[in-house]
């Protein structure tokens, strides 16, 4: 669980997302609040819910973009998932319980990375010694066997080895059997996956290989033997269903109310029923063991253009208490966006053209006439927020683009002119700018 307080939260953050400052203090107290549970009494601990938030705003404003960077940030068990792929129990699709499983998964490969970690010193100590003993031969005295082997240690630390050859054991894998299963029967389909595995258990066979790729196996056999499975599974369904954070994506899309309501739909208030149990608390069965969910923080986003939360069914409503609505961007916040991040476009762009030899420039007035414009168009057209920028940057860069493998050395500054002149075909044909940007 990250030790970081909402204040750094928020400053991480900011490297990468501009504006939105309310969302970002809400989600960063909602991550702290998890450490703080954490240190309460357990008497007191469990009677603390998490406060799940509802994230409103247009699309490309950076709602998906805080949960993947406040992902990274926690090092809790967090996925992010899509709720319109998933549909009520009767109907051909996944069921609301399998992203509990999908974050166990996750919880799993986090903590199996960590312990990797924490015994790569001694896995590689091991490694090193079977990868000698693979490459001296069984012969010759004690003495001189030993003096061999210091020789050869120095020779494979310092790389004079990796074109050699030796011969390692390594495990077939399984052959993968693909099973069917019914909806709402995910986990039949996973037990008999096991049962096969265990029928047709990995077999052990001899194949000869570079030292280097030998090490790498070798390594990885050793940290396995290190490593105690079950101990794994428990620290991960404790961290999950103490930290995990599940990030439920497009919420608004089933949302209904009795405009929209179509026949065609599949059931999309019974997806939010199906939600309901899994949010406000309940436990669900996977193959590593029951989890539960009744501390699991849920933070939901959606677009809500036709939509509103209040469409939601009301208990639903009642398990998302905390709202904050994400403000369109204009075009002080484009040009923030092009030259604050660390990862920003333009810095993207640059890199990508220096693999070529060619050194690309933007200009201040060249960026903000590449914001005024992304204003523009959304304004005319459809607001799609900061993803505006990556049509725009594209149509203007297409012909450097494509000539850049000739152009090595060239020194190019994209300042307004250049804007200007590469979108003026846009600029001045309305239909054009709504099928190209």
């Amino acid at each position: 669980m990250s030790t970081l307080t909402p204040r750094q939260i928020v400053a991480e953050l900011d490297k990468y997302i501009i504006g939105q400052e309310q969302a970002k203090r809400m989600v960063a107290v909602a991550v702290r609040n998890r450490w703080r549970r954490q240190r309460l009494d357990p008497a007191l601990r469990d009677e603390i819910a998490p406060k799940n938030i509802i994230l409103m705003g247009p699309t490309g404003v950076g709602k998906t973009e805080i949960a993947r960077r406040l992902a990274r940030l926690t090092g809790a068990p967090f996925i992010k998932v899509e709720a319109t792929k998933y549909t009520e129990v009767g109907y051909v699709g996944r069921d609301v319980e399998s992203m509990i499983r999908d974050l166990l998964d996750l919880g799993i490969k986090l903590v199996r990375d960590e312990e990797n970690r924490r015994v790569r010193a001694q896995a590689e100590s091991q490694a090193e010694e079977r990868l000698l003993n693979l490459l001296l031969p069984g012969t010759g005295s004690e003495g001189s066997r030993e003096a061999t082997r210091e020789k050869l240690r120095n020779l494979w630390r310092l790389g004079h080895l990796d074109d050699h050859e030796v011969e390692v054991e390594v495990k077939e894998s399984a052959p993968q059997v693909d099973m069917f299963a019914m909806p709402g029967m995910e986990q039949f389909g996973s037990q008999m996956k096991s049962m096969m595995g265990r029928i047709m258990p990995p077999r052990s066979t001899r194949k000869r290989m570079k030292t280097r790729a030998a090490w790498n196996i070798l390594i990885q056999q050793e940290s396995e033997g290190l490593i105690d499975e079950d101990r794994i599974v428990e620290i991960a369904r404790e961290r999950v269903e103490q930290s995990g954070i599940v990030f439920i994506d497009e919420l608004d899309k089933i949302a209904t109310s009795g405009a929209q309501q179509r026949s065609s739909d599949v059931s999309r208030e019974g997806v939010q029923r199906d939600l309901l149990p899994i949010v406000e608390g309940s436990t669900v069965n996977t193959k590593y063991g029951m989890v539960r969910t009744d501390h699991i923080l849920f933070i939901a986003a959606g677009a809500f253009h036709f939509s509103k939360p209040s469409d939601l069914i009301p208990e639903l409503q009642g398990r998302f208490p905390l709202r904050v609505e994400l403000q369109p961007l204009g075009k002080d916040e484009f040009y923030r966006i092009l030259t604050e991040p660390h990862n920003s476009l333009q810095k993207q762009y640059a890199a990508l053209l220096s693999t070529e030899g060619v050194d690309l420039r933007f200009s201040p007035d060249g960026l903000e006439e590449v914001a005024a414009f992304a204003e523009e168009t959304n304004t005319r057209t459809e607001n799609i927020g900061a993803r505006r920028l990556y049509t725009i940057l594209e149509k203007i860069l297409a012909d450097i683009s494509f000539d850049a493998p000739d152009c090595q050395g060239r020194h190019i500054v994209v300042d307004r002119a250049y804007v200007s002149a590469h979108l003026e075909d846009v600029k001045n044909d309305a239909d054009l700018s709504r099928y190209v940007l």
